[in-house]
């Protein structure tokens, strides 16, 4: 049996799909909430094979619950089941640790698909998300923008998620230091937010 949780905040589209995904031989859910203040907790109470998450929830995004859950374990596959589907939240999502993206407009036996193929080791993606991610990567890759190494220090630990406090602990510089090196990455990458810095930085493979 594949163990199912569930993440999302509203109690009907929750409830539906737990009543599907029982209703499936090969599955059972393990656990359903309303929200993820709590998800590296229920997660380790109700030990799933494969974790449903929403992005958009009360208290705590699904993609920050992902990256915590992510640093206490790997085990869960985590499929993200969002209506976002823009190619930033998409990029943050894969970043943090999730295994595949669907949008919420997915048909019931295709999200029971999905379920089985992350299990198996595989990714799953509603089309046009898979074709957002293709588009994003056939974009020329920018490997040089003129940052300096402290710059590019900076830059990663935005895309990792940390905040500015982190950011001056990890590199070993003032709060100040940290604001001035962002504002000259904004500058150097033409863009005019932490959101499309690290969208830009990971669509042009500076990364990698």
């Amino acid at each position: 049996m594949i163990r199912v949780s569930i993440f999302d905040d509203n109690t009907s589209l929750r409830e539906t799909l737990a009543l599907i995904i029982e209703a499936t031989d090969d599955l059972i859910v393990t656990g359903q909430y309303p929200n993820a203040l709590q998800a590296v907790e229920n997660v380790v109470d109700s030990q799933p094979d494969v974790i449903l998450m929403d992005i958009d929830m009360p208290g705590r995004t699904g993609i920050e619950a992902v990256k915590l859950i992510r640093e206490r374990t790997t085990r869960p596959k985590i499929l993200m089941l969002t209506v976002f589907e823009d190619v930033e939240r998409i990029f943050a999502a894969i970043s943090a640790g999730a295994v595949g993206y669907l949008l919420k407009k997915t048909p019931a036996d295709k999200i029971i698909e999905a379920i089985r193929e992350v299990m198996s080791g595989g990714a799953a993606m509603s089309p046009s998300i898979a074709l957002k991610v293709l588009e994003a990567f056939r974009q020329p890759k920018a490997n040089e923008f003129l940052l300096t190494d402290k710059e590019k220090d900076v830059l990663q630990r935005l895309v990792e998620g940390d905040s500015y406090k982190l950011i001056a602990h990890h590199c070993n510089i003032s709060m100040g230091t940290v604001r001035t090196h962002i504002v000259n990455i904004y500058e150097k990458l033409h863009v005019n937010s932490k959101s499309e810095a690290v969208a830009k930085a990971l669509k042009t493979g500076l990364f990698k």
